[in-house]
Protein backbone atom coordinates (compact mmCIF):
# COMPACT_ATOMS: atom_id res chain seq x y z
CA UNK A 1 0.00 0.00 0.00
CA UNK A 2 0.70 3.40 -0.88
CA UNK A 3 1.57 5.20 2.31
CA UNK A 4 1.00 8.85 1.26
CA UNK A 5 -2.30 8.07 -0.24
CA UNK A 6 -4.65 10.64 0.95
CA UNK A 7 -7.68 8.10 2.92
CA UNK A 8 -11.14 9.06 2.27
CA UNK A 9 -10.92 9.77 6.29
CA UNK A 10 -8.21 11.98 5.73
CA UNK A 11 -10.83 14.48 4.33
CA UNK A 12 -12.76 16.23 6.89
CA UNK A 13 -15.62 16.88 4.81
CA UNK A 14 -15.94 13.19 3.37
CA UNK A 15 -15.60 11.74 7.11
CA UNK A 16 -18.44 14.12 8.53
CA UNK A 17 -20.34 12.68 5.47
CA UNK A 18 -20.15 9.15 7.14
CA UNK A 19 -21.03 10.67 10.20
CA UNK A 20 -24.18 12.65 8.86
CA UNK A 21 -25.25 9.38 7.17
CA UNK A 22 -24.92 7.31 10.91
CA UNK A 23 -26.62 9.96 12.83
CA UNK A 24 -29.27 10.58 10.47
CA UNK A 25 -30.31 6.99 10.73
CA UNK A 26 -29.87 6.53 14.74
CA UNK A 27 -32.13 10.08 14.34
CA UNK A 28 -34.54 7.84 12.97
CA UNK A 29 -34.63 5.30 15.30
CA UNK A 30 -34.61 7.50 18.49
CA UNK A 31 -37.94 8.76 16.88
CA UNK A 32 -39.29 5.47 17.13
CA UNK A 33 -37.89 4.24 20.19
CA UNK A 34 -40.03 6.93 22.15
CA UNK A 35 -43.48 6.53 19.44
CA UNK A 36 -45.76 5.93 22.03
CA UNK A 37 -43.93 8.11 25.19
CA UNK A 38 -45.81 11.61 24.33
CA UNK A 39 -48.89 9.58 23.84
CA UNK A 40 -49.24 7.09 27.24
CA UNK A 41 -52.31 8.94 27.91
CA UNK A 42 -54.29 7.85 24.55
CA UNK A 43 -52.67 4.60 25.17
CA UNK A 44 -54.88 3.74 28.48
CA UNK A 45 -58.08 6.10 26.60
CA UNK A 46 -57.94 3.93 23.39
CA UNK A 47 -56.43 0.44 23.59
CA UNK A 48 -56.70 0.27 27.67
CA UNK A 49 -52.79 0.02 28.50
CA UNK A 50 -52.26 0.88 32.20
CA UNK A 51 -49.48 2.50 33.57
CA UNK A 52 -48.29 -1.49 34.04
CA UNK A 53 -49.10 -2.34 30.75
CA UNK A 54 -47.17 0.69 29.08
CA UNK A 55 -44.20 0.09 31.71
CA UNK A 56 -43.66 -3.31 30.57
CA UNK A 57 -44.25 -3.30 26.75
CA UNK A 58 -41.78 -0.21 26.82
CA UNK A 59 -39.21 -2.26 28.72
CA UNK A 60 -39.35 -5.30 26.88
CA UNK A 61 -36.99 -2.90 24.00
CA UNK A 62 -33.96 -4.57 25.65
CA UNK A 63 -35.60 -7.50 26.60
CA UNK A 64 -33.77 -9.90 24.46
CA UNK A 65 -30.49 -7.84 24.84
CA UNK A 66 -30.23 -8.47 28.54
CA UNK A 67 -32.04 -12.08 29.09
CA UNK A 68 -31.20 -14.22 25.28
CA UNK A 69 -27.75 -12.19 25.21
CA UNK A 70 -28.65 -11.16 22.09
CA UNK A 71 -26.12 -7.88 22.72
CA UNK A 72 -22.97 -10.46 23.36
CA UNK A 73 -23.82 -11.56 19.74
CA UNK A 74 -24.20 -8.40 18.32
CA UNK A 75 -20.57 -7.54 19.38
CA UNK A 76 -19.14 -10.67 18.46
CA UNK A 77 -20.58 -10.38 14.99
CA UNK A 78 -19.47 -6.35 14.83
CA UNK A 79 -16.01 -7.72 15.45
CA UNK A 80 -16.15 -11.31 13.24
CA UNK A 81 -18.15 -9.03 10.34
CA UNK A 82 -17.44 -5.73 10.50
CA UNK A 83 -18.73 -2.03 10.39
CA UNK A 84 -21.31 -1.96 7.37
CA UNK A 85 -22.58 -5.62 7.29
CA UNK A 86 -23.63 -4.78 10.97
CA UNK A 87 -24.93 -1.46 10.41
CA UNK A 88 -27.62 -2.80 7.75
CA UNK A 89 -28.29 -5.63 9.47
CA UNK A 90 -29.41 -3.60 12.53
CA UNK A 91 -31.16 -1.19 10.10
CA UNK A 92 -33.42 -4.33 8.67
CA UNK A 93 -34.05 -5.74 12.28
CA UNK A 94 -35.66 -2.00 13.33
CA UNK A 95 -37.59 -2.78 10.23
CA UNK A 96 -38.92 -6.04 10.97
CA UNK A 97 -39.68 -4.99 14.48
CA UNK A 98 -41.52 -1.63 13.89
CA UNK A 99 -43.67 -3.43 11.52
CA UNK A 100 -44.83 -5.72 14.18
CA UNK A 101 -45.42 -2.95 16.98
CA UNK A 102 -47.34 -1.33 14.18
CA UNK A 103 -50.19 -4.09 13.26
CA UNK A 104 -50.30 -4.40 17.21
CA UNK A 105 -51.72 -0.97 17.82
CA UNK A 106 -54.17 -1.00 14.74
CA UNK A 107 -57.53 -1.34 14.39
CA UNK A 108 -57.25 -4.40 11.68
CA UNK A 109 -55.57 -5.69 15.58
CA UNK A 110 -58.62 -5.30 17.17
CA UNK A 111 -60.75 -8.09 17.23
CA UNK A 112 -58.37 -10.70 14.85
CA UNK A 113 -57.87 -14.20 15.88
CA UNK A 114 -54.77 -12.94 16.55
CA UNK A 115 -55.91 -11.01 19.38
CA UNK A 116 -57.98 -14.22 20.70
CA UNK A 117 -54.73 -15.77 20.50
CA UNK A 118 -53.26 -13.54 22.71
CA UNK A 119 -55.45 -12.86 25.20
CA UNK A 120 -55.77 -16.54 25.80
CA UNK A 121 -51.74 -17.18 25.38
CA UNK A 122 -48.31 -16.02 27.07
CA UNK A 123 -49.81 -15.30 30.66
CA UNK A 124 -47.46 -17.34 32.08
CA UNK A 125 -43.41 -17.61 30.89
CA UNK A 126 -42.09 -20.95 32.66
CA UNK A 127 -38.92 -20.04 34.43
CA UNK A 128 -38.89 -15.94 33.71
CA UNK A 129 -42.47 -16.29 35.46
CA UNK A 130 -40.56 -17.75 38.67
CA UNK A 131 -37.31 -15.27 38.39
CA UNK A 132 -40.15 -12.17 38.14
CA UNK A 133 -38.58 -11.22 34.84
CA UNK A 134 -40.83 -12.40 32.51
CA UNK A 135 -42.41 -9.53 29.35
CA UNK A 136 -46.14 -10.64 30.09
CA UNK A 137 -48.72 -11.04 32.59
CA UNK A 138 -51.92 -12.02 32.93
CA UNK A 139 -54.28 -9.62 32.20
CA UNK A 140 -51.86 -7.71 30.08
CA UNK A 141 -53.70 -6.22 26.86
CA UNK A 142 -53.62 -8.32 23.93
CA UNK A 143 -52.34 -5.41 22.03
CA UNK A 144 -49.45 -4.63 24.37
CA UNK A 145 -48.55 -8.40 23.99
CA UNK A 146 -47.79 -8.44 20.33
CA UNK A 147 -46.21 -4.87 21.19
CA UNK A 148 -44.22 -6.10 23.10
CA UNK A 149 -42.87 -8.68 20.59
CA UNK A 150 -42.34 -6.37 17.91
CA UNK A 151 -40.42 -3.96 20.60
CA UNK A 152 -38.15 -6.36 21.62
CA UNK A 153 -37.01 -7.42 17.54
CA UNK A 154 -36.90 -3.18 17.26
CA UNK A 155 -35.00 -3.21 20.10
CA UNK A 156 -32.22 -6.16 19.11
CA UNK A 157 -31.61 -3.56 15.80
CA UNK A 158 -31.88 -0.61 17.63
CA UNK A 159 -28.69 -1.44 20.18
CA UNK A 160 -26.92 -3.34 17.55
CA UNK A 161 -27.00 0.08 15.53
CA UNK A 162 -25.87 1.95 18.80
CA UNK A 163 -22.34 -0.42 18.95
CA UNK A 164 -21.81 -0.28 15.42
CA UNK A 165 -22.42 3.59 15.11
CA UNK A 166 -20.04 3.93 17.79
CA UNK A 167 -17.88 1.48 16.63
CA UNK A 168 -17.77 3.19 12.77
CA UNK A 169 -16.94 6.09 14.64
CA UNK A 170 -13.63 5.36 15.97
CA UNK A 171 -13.27 3.75 12.93
CA UNK A 172 -13.18 7.28 11.20
CA UNK A 173 -12.05 9.56 13.42
CA UNK A 174 -9.47 7.96 15.54
CA UNK A 175 -6.75 10.07 16.30
CA UNK A 176 -8.69 12.85 15.68
CA UNK A 177 -12.04 14.50 16.95
CA UNK A 178 -13.08 11.34 18.45
CA UNK A 179 -15.14 13.11 21.14
CA UNK A 180 -16.40 15.94 19.12
CA UNK A 181 -17.58 13.30 16.54
CA UNK A 182 -19.57 11.22 19.29
CA UNK A 183 -20.72 14.06 20.44
CA UNK A 184 -22.21 15.82 17.42
CA UNK A 185 -23.69 12.47 16.44
CA UNK A 186 -25.63 12.16 19.78
CA UNK A 187 -26.89 15.67 19.82
CA UNK A 188 -28.00 15.01 16.00
CA UNK A 189 -30.06 11.85 17.13
CA UNK A 190 -31.51 13.31 19.76
CA UNK A 191 -33.24 15.47 17.98
CA UNK A 192 -35.31 12.57 16.86
CA UNK A 193 -36.69 13.40 20.80
CA UNK A 194 -38.28 16.37 19.98
CA UNK A 195 -39.36 15.37 16.46
CA UNK A 196 -41.18 12.76 17.88
CA UNK A 197 -42.57 14.55 21.11
CA UNK A 198 -44.21 17.02 18.22
CA UNK A 199 -45.16 14.42 15.64
CA UNK A 200 -46.70 11.35 17.54
CA UNK A 201 -49.60 13.69 18.83
CA UNK A 202 -49.89 15.36 15.70
CA UNK A 203 -50.66 12.02 13.50
CA UNK A 204 -52.69 10.41 16.49
CA UNK A 205 -54.97 13.24 16.33
CA UNK A 206 -54.66 13.98 12.78
CA UNK A 207 -58.52 15.71 11.42
CA UNK A 208 -59.82 15.69 14.86
CA UNK A 209 -59.71 11.49 14.63
CA UNK A 210 -58.10 9.45 16.90
CA UNK A 211 -55.55 6.68 15.61
CA UNK A 212 -52.50 6.16 17.62
CA UNK A 213 -51.48 3.15 14.96
CA UNK A 214 -50.79 6.68 12.84
CA UNK A 215 -47.88 7.60 15.04
CA UNK A 216 -46.57 3.99 14.70
CA UNK A 217 -46.79 4.25 11.19
CA UNK A 218 -44.66 7.19 10.77
CA UNK A 219 -42.03 6.11 12.68
CA UNK A 220 -41.77 3.02 10.67
CA UNK A 221 -41.49 5.00 7.69
CA UNK A 222 -38.76 7.01 9.28
CA UNK A 223 -37.15 3.60 9.76
CA UNK A 224 -37.19 2.58 5.74
CA UNK A 225 -35.00 5.99 5.54
CA UNK A 226 -32.83 4.63 8.24
CA UNK A 227 -31.95 1.72 6.39
CA UNK A 228 -31.46 3.49 2.90
CA UNK A 229 -28.81 5.65 5.60
CA UNK A 230 -27.21 2.34 6.21
CA UNK A 231 -26.97 1.25 2.92
CA UNK A 232 -25.23 4.59 1.66
CA UNK A 233 -22.57 4.14 4.33
CA UNK A 234 -21.91 0.46 3.41
CA UNK A 235 -20.59 1.76 0.18
CA UNK A 236 -18.75 4.83 1.67
CA UNK A 237 -17.23 2.47 4.59
CA UNK A 238 -16.51 -0.07 1.62
CA UNK A 239 -14.57 2.10 -0.27
CA UNK A 240 -12.08 2.91 2.73
CA UNK A 241 -11.23 -0.78 3.63
CA UNK A 242 -10.06 -0.76 -0.11
CA UNK A 243 -7.75 2.49 0.55
CA UNK A 244 -6.44 1.16 3.77
CA UNK A 245 -6.16 -2.41 1.88
CA UNK A 246 -8.29 -3.87 5.71
CA UNK A 247 -10.40 -6.76 5.11
CA UNK A 248 -14.44 -6.14 6.97
CA UNK A 249 -13.91 -9.37 8.12
CA UNK A 250 -11.64 -9.90 11.13
CA UNK A 251 -8.33 -12.29 10.29
CA UNK A 252 -8.99 -13.55 14.45
CA UNK A 253 -11.55 -15.13 15.16
CA UNK A 254 -13.88 -14.12 18.41
CA UNK A 255 -12.45 -15.88 21.80
CA UNK A 256 -14.20 -16.15 24.60
CA UNK A 257 -10.70 -14.99 26.05
CA UNK A 258 -11.17 -11.73 24.48
CA UNK A 259 -14.29 -11.30 27.42
CA UNK A 260 -11.98 -12.01 29.99
CA UNK A 261 -9.69 -9.34 28.55
CA UNK A 262 -13.02 -6.78 28.93
CA UNK A 263 -14.03 -7.91 32.24
CA UNK A 264 -10.66 -7.82 34.11
CA UNK A 265 -10.71 -4.38 33.38
CA UNK A 266 -11.41 -2.21 36.65
CA UNK A 267 -11.76 0.84 34.74
CA UNK A 268 -14.24 -1.36 32.22
CA UNK A 269 -16.09 -1.96 34.81
CA UNK A 270 -16.82 2.12 36.17
CA UNK A 271 -17.77 3.09 32.90
CA UNK A 272 -20.33 0.43 32.79
CA UNK A 273 -21.71 1.03 35.93
CA UNK A 274 -21.82 4.64 35.17
CA UNK A 275 -23.18 4.16 31.84
CA UNK A 276 -26.13 2.02 33.16
CA UNK A 277 -27.00 4.66 35.86
CA UNK A 278 -27.21 7.61 33.85
CA UNK A 279 -29.26 6.04 31.39
CA UNK A 280 -31.30 4.27 33.37
CA UNK A 281 -32.48 7.85 35.11
CA UNK A 282 -32.60 9.44 31.31
CA UNK A 283 -34.34 6.69 28.94
CA UNK A 284 -36.92 5.39 31.03
CA UNK A 285 -38.03 9.08 32.42
CA UNK A 286 -38.22 10.38 28.56
CA UNK A 287 -41.24 7.52 28.22
CA UNK A 288 -43.02 9.03 31.20
CA UNK A 289 -42.13 12.73 30.98
CA UNK A 290 -45.26 13.84 28.86
CA UNK A 291 -47.45 12.35 31.26
CA UNK A 292 -45.29 13.32 34.08
CA UNK A 293 -45.94 17.07 33.00
CA UNK A 294 -49.32 16.28 32.22
CA UNK A 295 -49.83 16.05 35.81
CA UNK A 296 -48.09 18.71 37.45
CA UNK A 297 -48.60 21.76 34.67
CA UNK A 298 -51.41 23.59 34.61
CA UNK A 299 -51.92 23.60 30.67
CA UNK A 300 -54.76 25.93 28.83
CA UNK A 301 -55.26 24.45 25.97
CA UNK A 302 -56.14 27.21 23.07
CA UNK A 303 -60.34 27.05 21.81
CA UNK A 304 -60.79 24.51 19.03
CA UNK A 305 -61.27 27.47 16.51
CA UNK A 306 -57.87 29.15 17.22
CA UNK A 307 -54.71 29.23 15.70
CA UNK A 308 -52.44 27.48 18.62
CA UNK A 309 -55.13 24.75 18.19
CA UNK A 310 -54.41 23.96 14.50
CA UNK A 311 -52.01 21.53 12.23
CA UNK A 312 -50.01 24.27 10.58
CA UNK A 313 -48.56 25.41 13.86
CA UNK A 314 -47.18 22.11 14.89
CA UNK A 315 -45.57 22.18 11.19
CA UNK A 316 -44.21 26.06 12.32
CA UNK A 317 -43.19 25.09 15.50
CA UNK A 318 -40.94 22.50 14.25
CA UNK A 319 -39.12 24.54 12.11
CA UNK A 320 -38.65 26.80 14.26
CA UNK A 321 -36.67 23.90 16.41
CA UNK A 322 -34.70 23.17 13.35
CA UNK A 323 -33.71 26.81 13.08
CA UNK A 324 -32.39 26.20 17.27
CA UNK A 325 -30.86 23.05 16.11
CA UNK A 326 -29.02 23.81 12.98
CA UNK A 327 -27.79 27.42 14.25
CA UNK A 328 -26.79 26.26 17.57
CA UNK A 329 -24.79 23.39 15.98
CA UNK A 330 -23.14 25.18 13.50
CA UNK A 331 -22.15 27.97 15.54
CA UNK A 332 -19.86 25.30 17.16
CA UNK A 333 -17.86 24.98 13.58
CA UNK A 334 -17.63 29.20 13.25
CA UNK A 335 -13.63 30.39 13.04
CA UNK A 336 -14.67 33.94 13.66
CA UNK A 337 -16.08 35.22 16.91
CA UNK A 338 -19.20 37.37 15.48
CA UNK A 339 -20.41 34.89 13.16
CA UNK A 340 -20.23 32.52 16.20
CA UNK A 341 -22.33 34.87 18.63
CA UNK A 342 -24.64 35.81 15.34
CA UNK A 343 -25.45 32.28 14.96
CA UNK A 344 -25.65 31.67 18.94
CA UNK A 345 -27.62 34.34 18.85
CA UNK A 346 -30.56 33.53 16.45
CA UNK A 347 -30.53 30.04 17.99
CA UNK A 348 -31.60 31.51 21.73
CA UNK A 349 -34.27 34.13 19.90
CA UNK A 350 -35.43 31.37 18.37
CA UNK A 351 -35.47 28.98 21.42
CA UNK A 352 -37.52 31.61 22.97
CA UNK A 353 -39.77 31.76 20.31
CA UNK A 354 -40.12 28.31 20.60
CA UNK A 355 -40.86 28.44 24.40
CA UNK A 356 -43.51 30.76 23.70
CA UNK A 357 -45.64 28.92 21.33
CA UNK A 358 -45.26 25.27 23.68
CA UNK A 359 -47.05 27.92 26.17
CA UNK A 360 -49.70 28.97 23.89
CA UNK A 361 -50.35 25.44 21.98
CA UNK A 362 -50.52 24.25 26.40
CA UNK A 363 -49.70 20.86 25.45
CA UNK A 364 -46.95 18.79 27.36
CA UNK A 365 -45.41 17.10 24.42
CA UNK A 366 -44.81 20.75 22.95
CA UNK A 367 -42.76 21.44 26.18
CA UNK A 368 -41.25 18.71 26.32
CA UNK A 369 -39.72 18.40 22.97
CA UNK A 370 -37.44 21.52 23.98
CA UNK A 371 -35.21 18.58 25.82
CA UNK A 372 -32.57 18.02 23.13
CA UNK A 373 -32.46 21.26 22.04
CA UNK A 374 -29.69 22.97 24.50
CA UNK A 375 -27.79 19.33 23.93
CA UNK A 376 -27.49 20.06 20.34
CA UNK A 377 -25.53 23.31 21.03
CA UNK A 378 -23.45 22.48 23.91
CA UNK A 379 -22.33 18.47 23.40
CA UNK A 380 -19.94 19.52 20.44
CA UNK A 381 -18.50 21.94 22.70
CA UNK A 382 -17.90 18.69 26.04
CA UNK A 383 -17.07 16.67 22.87
CA UNK A 384 -13.92 19.24 21.44
CA UNK A 385 -12.93 20.35 25.26
CA UNK A 386 -12.65 16.50 26.33
CA UNK A 387 -10.38 16.32 22.47
CA UNK A 388 -8.33 18.72 23.56
CA UNK A 389 -8.26 19.71 26.94
CA UNK A 390 -10.00 15.98 28.35
CA UNK A 391 -11.21 15.61 32.05
CA UNK A 392 -13.95 12.95 30.64
CA UNK A 393 -13.90 11.62 34.24
CA UNK A 394 -14.57 15.01 35.46
CA UNK A 395 -17.39 15.64 33.09
CA UNK A 396 -19.40 12.75 34.09
CA UNK A 397 -19.41 14.00 37.90
CA UNK A 398 -20.88 17.38 36.60
CA UNK A 399 -23.18 15.65 34.51
CA UNK A 400 -24.66 13.68 37.76
CA UNK A 401 -25.07 16.52 39.61
CA UNK A 402 -26.82 17.95 37.51
CA UNK A 403 -29.04 14.73 37.40
CA UNK A 404 -29.69 14.73 40.75
CA UNK A 405 -31.04 18.30 40.74
CA UNK A 406 -33.24 18.37 37.36
CA UNK A 407 -35.53 14.82 39.37
CA UNK A 408 -35.85 16.33 42.74
CA UNK A 409 -37.01 19.48 40.89
CA UNK A 410 -39.39 17.41 38.92
CA UNK A 411 -40.29 15.98 42.20
CA UNK A 412 -40.72 18.57 44.96
CA UNK A 413 -40.34 22.16 42.96
CA UNK A 414 -42.52 21.64 39.83
CA UNK A 415 -45.84 20.56 42.10
CA UNK A 416 -45.62 23.54 44.02
CA UNK A 417 -46.58 25.54 40.83
CA UNK A 418 -49.40 23.47 39.71
CA UNK A 419 -51.90 26.34 39.57
CA UNK A 420 -49.66 28.82 37.84
CA UNK A 421 -49.43 28.01 34.05
CA UNK A 422 -46.98 30.15 33.82
CA UNK A 423 -44.72 29.84 36.81
CA UNK A 424 -44.89 25.92 36.08
CA UNK A 425 -44.07 26.33 32.47
CA UNK A 426 -40.95 27.74 33.19
CA UNK A 427 -39.75 25.78 35.53
CA UNK A 428 -39.99 22.96 33.52
CA UNK A 429 -38.61 24.37 30.11
CA UNK A 430 -35.34 25.54 32.32
CA UNK A 431 -35.45 21.73 34.52
CA UNK A 432 -35.83 20.18 30.62
CA UNK A 433 -33.24 21.91 28.89
CA UNK A 434 -30.56 21.32 31.34
CA UNK A 435 -31.77 17.81 32.03
CA UNK A 436 -30.63 17.46 28.12
CA UNK A 437 -27.56 19.73 28.76
CA UNK A 438 -26.25 17.07 31.42
CA UNK A 439 -27.45 14.44 29.44
CA UNK A 440 -25.09 15.69 26.56
CA UNK A 441 -21.95 14.70 29.06
CA UNK A 442 -22.31 11.18 28.34
CA UNK A 443 -21.54 10.96 24.59
CA UNK A 444 -18.65 13.31 25.02
CA UNK A 445 -17.18 12.50 27.69
CA UNK A 446 -17.70 7.99 28.61
CA UNK A 447 -18.42 6.81 25.20
CA UNK A 448 -15.34 7.73 24.04
CA UNK A 449 -13.27 6.73 27.08
CA UNK A 450 -13.88 2.50 26.19
CA UNK A 451 -10.65 2.73 23.62
CA UNK A 452 -8.67 4.05 26.16
CA UNK A 453 -9.45 1.04 28.12
CA UNK A 454 -9.53 -1.96 26.05
CA UNK A 455 -7.63 -3.29 22.86
CA UNK A 456 -9.15 -2.08 19.43
CA UNK A 457 -9.69 -5.32 18.55
CA UNK A 458 -12.29 -6.14 20.53
CA UNK A 459 -13.94 -3.21 21.12
CA UNK A 460 -16.60 -4.07 19.11
CA UNK A 461 -17.08 -6.62 21.77
CA UNK A 462 -16.50 -3.83 24.92
CA UNK A 463 -18.87 -1.48 23.52
CA UNK A 464 -21.53 -4.41 23.30
CA UNK A 465 -20.59 -5.53 27.03
CA UNK A 466 -21.37 -1.92 28.10
CA UNK A 467 -25.16 -1.92 26.28
CA UNK A 468 -26.00 -4.74 27.63
CA UNK A 469 -25.03 -3.66 31.04
CA UNK A 470 -27.01 -0.70 30.30
CA UNK A 471 -29.60 -2.57 28.59
CA UNK A 472 -30.57 -4.34 32.35
CA UNK A 473 -31.19 -0.66 33.57
CA UNK A 474 -33.41 0.31 30.27
CA UNK A 475 -35.71 -3.19 30.79
CA UNK A 476 -36.02 -2.54 34.36
CA UNK A 477 -36.76 0.90 35.18
CA UNK A 478 -39.97 1.61 32.97
CA UNK A 479 -41.44 -1.43 34.68
CA UNK A 480 -40.37 -0.27 37.54
CA UNK A 481 -41.88 3.71 37.16
CA UNK A 482 -45.02 1.97 36.07
CA UNK A 483 -45.14 -0.88 38.73
CA UNK A 484 -44.61 2.11 41.05
CA UNK A 485 -47.16 4.80 39.73
CA UNK A 486 -49.84 2.02 40.02
CA UNK A 487 -49.10 1.30 43.83
CA UNK A 488 -48.41 4.57 44.83
CA UNK A 489 -51.78 6.08 42.73
CA UNK A 490 -54.63 3.28 43.92
CA UNK A 491 -58.08 3.87 42.33
CA UNK A 492 -56.91 6.92 40.06
CA UNK A 493 -58.41 6.12 36.68
CA UNK A 494 -57.69 9.25 35.07
CA UNK A 495 -53.83 9.43 33.60
CA UNK A 496 -52.90 13.16 33.82
CA UNK A 497 -53.86 12.97 37.79
CA UNK A 498 -51.09 10.62 38.89
CA UNK A 499 -49.04 11.34 41.49
CA UNK A 500 -45.06 11.36 40.19
CA UNK A 501 -43.18 12.57 43.06
CA UNK A 502 -41.62 8.39 44.05
CA UNK A 503 -40.67 7.54 40.46
CA UNK A 504 -38.55 10.71 40.25
CA UNK A 505 -37.05 10.38 43.75
CA UNK A 506 -35.88 6.78 42.47
CA UNK A 507 -34.08 7.81 39.40
CA UNK A 508 -32.56 11.22 41.56
CA UNK A 509 -31.28 8.25 43.49
CA UNK A 510 -29.41 6.42 40.41
CA UNK A 511 -27.79 10.00 39.73
CA UNK A 512 -26.81 10.36 43.47
CA UNK A 513 -25.07 6.39 42.86
CA UNK A 514 -23.56 7.59 39.39
CA UNK A 515 -21.98 10.72 40.88
CA UNK A 516 -20.46 7.98 43.62
CA UNK A 517 -18.77 5.74 40.63
CA UNK A 518 -17.99 9.01 39.15
CA UNK A 519 -15.41 9.84 41.95
CA UNK A 520 -14.82 6.60 42.36
CA UNK A 521 -13.42 6.47 38.58
CA UNK A 522 -11.21 9.44 38.49
CA UNK A 523 -8.92 8.21 41.68
CA UNK A 524 -9.06 4.63 39.86
CA UNK A 525 -8.21 6.64 36.50
CA UNK A 526 -5.21 8.66 38.23
CA UNK A 527 -4.12 5.08 39.97
CA UNK A 528 -3.82 3.27 36.97
CA UNK A 529 -3.34 5.97 33.92
CA UNK A 530 -6.17 4.97 31.94
CA UNK A 531 -6.10 8.59 30.67
CA UNK A 532 -9.49 9.24 30.93
CA UNK A 533 -8.51 13.22 32.00
CA UNK A 534 -6.00 13.38 29.16
CA UNK A 535 -7.22 14.98 25.65
CA UNK A 536 -8.38 12.36 22.80
CA UNK A 537 -6.76 14.36 20.22
CA UNK A 538 -2.75 12.61 19.57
Amino acid sequence: MNTTQKLLRDNAAIRWTALLLLALAMFCSYIFMDILSPIKDLMQSERGWDSTAFGTMQGSETFLNVFIFFLIFAGIILDKMGVRFTAVLSGIVMLVGASINWYAVTEMFQGSNLEHWFNTHLNYIPVFEELGVSPFYEGMPASAKFATIGFMIFGCGVEMAGITVSRGIVKWFKGRETAMAMGSEMALARLGVATCMIFSPFFAKLGGNIDVSRSVAFGVILLIIALIMFIVYFFMDKKLDEQTGEAEEKDDPFKISDLGKILSSRGFWLVALLCVLYYSAIFPFQKYAVNMLQCNLTLKLPSADSFWAGDVVTIIQYVIMLVVAVFAFISNFMKKTNLKVSFMGIAIIALVGYCVMGYMRGTAETIFAVFPLLAVAITPILGSYVDNKGKAASMLMIGSLLLIACHLTFAFILPMFKGSAIGGTIIAYITILVLGASFSLVPASLWPSVPKLVDEKIIGSAYALIFWIQNIGLWLFPLLIGKVLDKTNPGVTDPTQLNYTWPLVMLACLGIAALIIGIILKRVDKKYGYGLELPNKQ
